[in-house]
Formats: structure tokens, sequence, C-alpha cells
């Protein structure tokens, strides 16, 4: 399947791995990659840009095939050395980066004279727009559905692709709601080059984190995630589980005057690790899809990256060439 996007950078399938915290390690990228797709390193989960070096080079000896870095620009009264961090990127030959958080606009000067294609996450069209404008070569548009930071808007997939696609002229894949060939067809029923998929990718038994996890997402359903940090206006999609519990307490208690020092301890990265790495479930708050409810199982990268492109093709030969030639 050739779409904009496999054009772009250079991948068999229009299928993203999206960039997560304590899980987008080379194991998966490389598994992604490998897979046909484009898998990606997760660059602050490295603690620092050495650290990011060597986790690119261990990428590189398990994949011959293109995969990328996620690169998170996140407000911080000590920001990390993102320069460096994108000095790392560059000498390790990486040709992809995924930024996301805030805008990207400061660092492409140094991105793009690398020869560097970036692919901005965005929760709304007005910031696919500026990510546009600011020289992305393509935008990841999340919908109200996805795991992780939604934005504030609370628009759906079903509204904001199309949206997205009336307005860009750069390539986008969708994010949030993808798990499987009936969401690739969808999505590029609306507009979308591809799609970008990371609970799905969680659930593989090539994502390396404990098997609680897993096993957690598959036995979700669509129901089991909630919406936290609202009144922050940070807001973020989790698994339910004892932290969150505590977490909807606090601001329930607090009505609207609660600060992040009130939920610090339960959504640190440093606990958030403890849930990813070790299985202990109720330590913290940790980021997970709607789309739980579609998953069933916990197959290899291979496997379900061939599964979905197998889907795919069934849709389109069956179901719609199918329709076609029976009206």
């Amino acid at each position: 399947m050739k779409t904009r996007i496999t054009e772009l950078f250079g991948i068999h399938h229009p299928i993203i791995q999206g960039g997560m915290h304590h899980v987008g390690y080379a194991e998966l990228a490389a598994a992604v990659s490998n897979a046909g797709g484009l898998g990606m390193i997760t660059g602050l989960t490295q603690p620092t840009p050495e650290d990011l070096s060597r986790e690119i080079a261990r990428c590189a000896e398990m994949t011959d095939r293109p995969f990328g870095v996620n690169l998170t620009f996140l407000p911080s009264f000590k920001a990390p050395p993102y320069p460096d961090y994108i000095q790392a990127i560059v000498d390790g030959g990486v040709k992809v980066v995924e930024t996301a958080g805030r805008s990207p606009e400061q660092y492409m000067p140094q991105l793009k004279a690398a020869g560097i294609k970036v692919i901005h996450k965005c929760t709304s069209v007005r910031h696919a727009l500026k990510a546009e404008k600011i020289g992305c070569d393509a935008v990841s548009v999340d919908g109200f559905e996805c795991g992780g930071h939604p934005g504030e808007d609370d628009i759906p997939n079903f509204i904001l692709l199309p949206r997205a696609a009336e307005e860009l002229t750069i390539p986008f894949v969708a994010s949030g709601g993808m798990a499987d060939g009936r969401s690739l067809v969808a999505a590029m029923a609306l507009g979308a080059d591809g799609m970008n998929m990371g609970t799905r990718f969680l659930a593989t038994t090539d994502a390396p984190i404990h098997d609680n996890v897993k096993q957690a997402i598959v036995d979700a359903d669509e129901l089991q995630t909630r919406l936290i940090m609202r009144n922050l206006r940070n807001t973020e999609r989790v698994m339910n589980n004892a932290a969150v519990e505590e977490i909807i307490r606090i601001e329930n208690v607090k009505a609207g005057t609660e600060t992040i020092d009130d939920i610090r301890h339960l959504v640190t990265g440093v606990k958030g690790r403890l849930v990813l790495q070790e299985g202990k479930m109720d330590e913290a708050a940790w980021s997970c899809g709607m789309v739980a409810g579609l998953i069933h199982d916990i197959p290899s990268c291979e496997e379900l990256v061939g599964r979905i492109m197998d889907e795919a093709d069934s849709i389109i030969r069956q179901r719609l060439l199918g329709s076609l030639a029976m009206a």
C-alpha cells in the first residue's frame, strides 16, 4: 500500500508506532520497522543525549529499515538539553523525528539542516496548520479517543480527520482509536495517509513492558479509561486503577483549586516506570487509549502489522469494491 506517508518515510506500510515514555526502546522500534512500519525510540526516556546515542546504535543493529525518534518538548523549570538530544539523533543517522508537546519551531533549523523529516503530533486543526507553516513534513492528528494527552477541544477523529483533510496540504496520519485494518481503511477514507498506534503496540510480545500491563489492556473494554488533570488544562487519558481513583478523589475534593503538586506523587514518570516495567499496576496513572476495547490478544509486531494489512486489503476488495461491483 503506497501513500504519501510511505513515500515520505521510505516504509512499506502506512503504520507508525507512537513515542511512549518508558516503552519506546530499541526492541519495540526495531520490531515495528522490521514489520514494515515506522518504529520510534522515545528520546526523553533516555536520561541523557549520550544514552540516546547508544539506544539509536542498538536499534540500528536490530533493523536495517527506517526508524525514528520521538522528541517531546515539555514546559519545565529545567528544560532537557534539546539541542544535544537533536545532535545525538543527527549523529546516529536517524532521518525521522516525531515531535510532540510544545511547538518545535525553534529547533526546526537544526533538524532541517540535517535533512531530517519531522512529523508533529497535533490535537487540533489549528495546531496542525501551525506545524505545516513552520515546515513540518507531516503531522499526526490525535483525536479525543487517544491515550495520553488528547488536548482540550474534545474532538473525536470522525470529525477531526476530515477537518484536517480540508485544511492541510502536507500528509497526516490518524492517531487515537487505531487498532486494526478497519481503523486503517476508515482513517484513509477520512483523508489520512496512514495511522499511528500507541496502545495497540503496547499489547505485543515485542513491547519491553511487564506482562501485567499487556494483560490489563486485553482484559479492558472501551469503558476502562479515565480523564485526569482536566482543570490543569493538561488532560490525560489513562487506564483506571487505584492511583487514578485517588487522583479523581483529590480533584473532586479540591473542586478546581488543585495544583500539580497535589497529584504529582501519582503521575510522575518515576512512578509510571513501576507500572510499565515492574507491573505494579496501582502505583501510578499510565496512559492508555479507549482502543483497549478493540484489543483482544498479544501478537508480535510482525504478526500484528501483517494482519492489519491483510484485513485492510480484504475490506477494500470485498466490502468496498465488492459493493460497487454489485451496484
